[in-house]
């Protein structure tokens, strides 16, 4: 097909069409008139890059999500649009901020915070690739939005960094990288948001939660303590997410860094642990499951998806 039969076909322009062709997203063949010859999978590939280039995703991550065959590549993606998003939002407050009078001084002060967040999302991405990589940095990011008044936070803050500067890999096996990718493949960031959201319904209001839960989280641990669930991909990756997380310094260095340096993480922490305190007492069984691992007082909730 020639480039006006592909540009009216895709709704694409043809200086678009011949963009992408010199960026080798696609490769035409060439007619011995000298003319290109658009495939019907150059025409495939030009409608993705229709579809992505309304979704406002750069040359560079379209060649990414293109050559994806996983498709963790648009989930990457989704996750670092919706720190940018946040992030925004949080200039348009400073900006109106701004607009209302506050000093220059103050609003650089605030804008600092913006980038203690970006820095920290941004190295947690680095060092925790994949599903659960995407799913802190959702997670911590909406602690990171508080300025550094004192020593301790700067102290803290530097810590943080130095800890996911040389926080070791996490390697699963490639059967273990393969369950997860499958198994996490419609997870985007909407349902990485409902888990927050059932988290901060969790530790909110922790009678009602688990009153309005019971069939699903007995039902959950029966499951867990079952030979099935043992004997599963979910439980080994469980298993060496936990061992990472004890020996790599997380439990004893970041959590307690995270700590001092917000004191709305430290608030969610207390609350946290006070609705696990009730859970426990509800389900004395789950302190049994996984005696091993103490060092987070609200472990299983963690892994029941609450965050």
């Amino acid at each position: 097909m020639l480039i006006n039969q592909v540009s009216k076909t895709t709704g694409l322009t043809k200086k678009a069409i011949e963009y992408y062709t010199l960026q080798g997203l696609i490769s035409p063949s060439i007619l011995e008139n000298g003319y290109r010859d658009y495939s019907e999978n150059d025409i495939e590939i030009l409608n993705k890059i229709s579809v992505l280039r309304k979704l406002n995703l750069g040359t560079d991550e379209i060649r990414t999500v293109l050559s994806d065959k996983s498709n963790t590549a648009l989930q990457a993606i989704s996750v670092k649009k919706e720190l940018d998003f946040q992030r925004k939002a949080v200039k348009n407050t400073i900006l109106s901020k701004l607009g209302s009078g506050k000093s220059y001084f103050e609003i650089s002060t605030e804008l600092q915070v913006l980038d203690h967040n970006k820095t920290i999302t941004e190295k947690l991405w680095e060092a925790f690739p994949g599903y659960y990589g995407r799913f802190i940095c959702l997670h911590f990011a909406r602690f990171l939005y508080e300025p550094i008044k004192t020593e301790i936070q700067q102290a803290a803050y530097e810590t943080i960094i130095s800890f996911l500067d040389n926080v070791p890999s996490f390697d699963l096996p490639e059967e273990l990288q393969e369950y997860l990718i499958e198994g996490t493949r419609h997870i985007g960031t909407e349902q990485m948001k409902d888990m927050i959201e059932s988290t901060k319904k969790f530790i909110e209001n922790p009678d009602d939660f688990l009153a309005a839960n019971k069939e699903m989280l007995e039902q959950y641990l029966e499951f867990k303590q079952s030979d099935e669930y043992k004997n599963s991909q979910a439980y080994k990756s469980m298993e060496m997410l936990k061992a990472f997380n004890r020996t790599s310094g997380y439990y004893d260095i970041f959590i307690p860094a995270l700590k001092q340096l917000s004191s709305s993480y430290t608030e969610y922490c207390r609350q946290m642990e006070t609705a696990n305190e009730k859970m426990l007492v509800q389900y004395p069984e789950i302190s049994k499951m996984d005696s091993k691992d103490n060092r987070s007082k609200y472990h299983e909730v963690v892994k029941l998806g609450f965050i």
